[in-house]
């Protein structure tokens, strides 16, 4: 348990950035599923833009330093692989 004033204090800050990163990780899962279902579902107008949506919150989070810089650049490339891959046109 914390005795000093500012070792409290650092606790009561960590607690909100914890919650503020909480949801911002949660965001990121929710936009990476939305890509997944829509590309699932074939709808490449909803994939397109839903994908649009996970690239730039993966980019929002990873500038924070919620997620790694190069966890975001990996889920980005896989999701673009998967969209490019489901409808392709041959």
């Amino acid at each position: 348990m914390a005795n000093t004033k500012t070792a409290k204090k650092m606790i009561r800050v960590q607690a909100k950035k914890r919650l503020r990163n909480l949801s911002v990780r949660t965001g990121t899962k929710t936009a990476v599923k939305k890509v997944l279902e829509n590309i699932s579902a074939h709808k490449e107008a909803e994939s397109v833009s839903a994908l649009r949506a996970a690239f730039s919150l993966l980019d929002k989070a990873a500038s924070k330093g919620i997620i790694h810089k190069n966890e975001a650049s990996r889920k980005k490339s896989r999701l673009a692989r998967k969209l490019i891959s489901a409808f392709k046109k041959s």
